[in-house]
């Protein structure tokens, strides 16, 4: 029996993938929201990374309120232009001072969101089309001290807090995730024309699966509106490949619902993101941490980008809990549906938290009882290990949105 308060019970509903209703949401990496979130996370490794090779600790800093200010463009067919750049301000707090050494946190932080973009948002030139500020408050001192490299202690929870996660994907869900990453992939490198700006909403009415995808084209490679319109056309049937992978049921993709041709209202960028043309961003506010927005799952408000892995509940509990799940289905016959809910409380150490409670839909003639002790024997191994998540993030090894 374990030691760690671990609750398994029945969830009174139907498993999601035979609810009715579904909506399911993925930003792509190149929406505002997505840029926040992705140089926020891609920062708070440079300085973690940072913190272990100059003092063999992680300090503390942060940097989940960043935020960006979308700019102004003058798209056309050939290559228009940027007349106004966007904004990007990378907020926070960060140790800058360590016994007796001063570590340039924002110098870091500049670097690391530069090559971020570079590596992503490709058609962005940093300096011209896009302008990163950074402004990172000292850190606590007493917050500073909590992951060294030789002994790896189990640190205490910084909050009072929840992480959730849920395990299988519905067709749906891996429909909207599949799709985003595989256009954002393997597609974007073949065609050019697909900017990163990729938005994509799956709805699910009982057998019916309807996707619509908000792809932002790039005017350099789109010669006229007939070229548009093949570019479109590429994105939908590439989607609807993918859509009929992952599922038998009917599927429809609609691609930039919103152009009217007459009127040569489409979806043109200079840069591949809606950020150039009024579409503001925020950490947080886009993708949970298994990269999806789901309304039918219970979801965590928390910015799970840019938080200190090493004691931040927001970041820790609900990356944790969703590997929680994603182990337990993989490893336990019988469950349809799960959801694991880890609150911890500030001082306690994270791998002891407050409640880990779970969350189980069975498959017909399986009880809740024939697969309890499983389910508790990996989240207790899996709580055990919990500061693996921790290098995990400083590695770059899991995704956050």
């Amino acid at each position: 029996m374990s030691e760690r308060n671990i609750r398994i019970e029945s969830i009174e509903r139907q498993a999601v993938e035979d609810q009715e209703v579904e909506i399911v949401e993925r930003k792509g990496i190149g929406h505002p929201d997505s840029i926040c979130d992705g140089i926020a996370e891609s920062v708070a490794g440079a300085l973690a990374r940072e913190y272990l090779d100059r003092v063999g600790e992680v300090l503390h800093f942060n940097t989940d309120e960043t935020q960006l200010v979308a700019g102004e463009a003058a798209p056309a067919f050939g290559g228009g232009e940027v007349v106004d750049p966007i904004y990007l301000l990378i907020v926070g707090r960060a140790t800058k001072h360590y016994e007796g050494q001063t570590i340039p946190a924002e110098t870091i932080a500049l670097r690391a969101a530069r090559e971020y973009l570079e590596e992503n948002i490709p058609q962005l030139t940093v300096g011209e089309d896009v302008v990163v500020d950074v402004k990172l408050g000292e850190g606590s001192g007493d917050l500073q001290e909590v992951f060294g490299e030789d002994e790896v202690s189990v640190p205490m929870a910084n909050d009072t807090s929840f992480g959730v996660g849920h395990a299988p994907l519905t067709e749906t869900e891996e429909i909207v995730l599949e799709a985003e990453r595989r256009l954002n992939g393997e597609y974007a490198a073949e065609n050019p024309a697909l900017g990163p700006d990729v938005k994509i909403m799956g709805k699910r009415e009982g057998e019916q699966i309807d996707v619509t995808v908000a792809a932002a084209m790039v005017d350099e490679y789109i010669p006229n509106l007939d070229g548009y319109v093949e570019a479109v056309e590429s994105v939908r049937e590439f989607v609807d490949g993918v859509a009929r992978e992952h599922t038998d049921r009917a599927v429809n993709v609609h691609v930039n619902t919103a152009d009217d041709y007459e009127e040569g209202s489409i979806y043109l960028t200079v840069t591949g993101t809606s950020a150039e043309q009024g579409d503001d961003g925020s950490v947080g506010r886009g993708n949970r941490a298994n990269g999806l927005i789901t309304p039918n799952r219970s979801m965590s408000m928390e910015a799970t980008s840019g938080k200190n892995p090493v004691n931040h509940i927001g970041k820790i509990y609900n990356l944790l809990s969703t590997q929680i799940a994603e182990e337990v289905v993989g490893e336990v016959d019988g469950i349809r549906d799960l959801r694991v809910r880890l609150l911890s409380q500030i001082g306690r150490p994270i791998d002891q938290p407050h409640v880990a409670d779970v969350h189980v839909v069975t498959d017909d003639g399986v009880a809740v009882s024939d697969v309890e002790a499983d389910v508790e024997a990996i989240v207790d191994r899996e709580l055990a290990d919990v500061t693996e998540i921790t290098r995990s993030v400083i590695e770059g090894e899991l995704s956050t949105f």
